[in-house]
């Protein structure tokens, strides 16, 4: 089960960095192939990543909050899938290239910032980090590569969606923790 649990997780944590990707799929008028692969790999690399230094904090701060962890769980999860859900409806300017490495470095530190808070609860529910942080950056990265070419075909108009259905999932995902413990 908890195997299920951190693929939904990492369903709803890619979904802000596959607007993302769908927004440069877009905007690059000549993608290839390379392109795409970069994108993904900057979003999946990083959305590994980011849990694991969460997770590290957590693992140093476990003594202090065993009592009410899953309460810190919950309220991670709700208010990043409630910021997720709010910032969808921001339109995003992209200035800059998405093909440009400094551009790419601060997109996907922008998109996994809620993933450092989830490894911040999944050290509060004892699931293993390292599986946990490859399946986070494998699902982003083949969804994010995904996402660039259709960004070529769809356009900007279910982009903001994704972001609402991810925010959505990470909720649900903070309810069912809480609802473990207290029941």
């Amino acid at each position: 089960m908890q195997y299920i649990t951190i693929l939904v997780i990492a369903l709803g944590l890619a979904m802000d960095a596959l607007a993302v990707s769908i927004s440069s799929g877009i905007a690059i008028k000549d993608l290839k192939t390379g392109d795409a692969l970069k994108i993904a790999g900057f979003f999946g690399g990083f959305q590994a990543f980011m849990p694991i230094l969460g997770w590290l904090a957590g693992r140093g701060l476990k003594n202090f909050i065993t009592g009410f962890d899953h309460w810190i769980g919950f309220g991670l999860l709700v208010f990043v899938g409630v910021r997720m859900m709010l910032e969808s409806g921001k339109q995003e300017e992209q200035k800059h290239s998405p093909r440009e490495t400094h551009v790419l470095l601060v997109l996907a530190v922008a998109t996994s910032i809620d993933a450092l808070a989830v490894g911040l609860s999944i050290s509060f529910l004892h699931m293993p980090i390292v599986v946990s942080a490859l399946i986070i950056g494998v699902v982003t990265f083949l969804i994010c590569l995904a996402g660039v070419f259709a960004g070529k075909k769809l356009g900007q108009v279910f982009a903001k969606r994704f972001e609402v259905a991810g925010g959505l999932i990470l909720i649900a995902i903070g309810v069912k923790i809480l609802a473990e413990h207290l029941l």
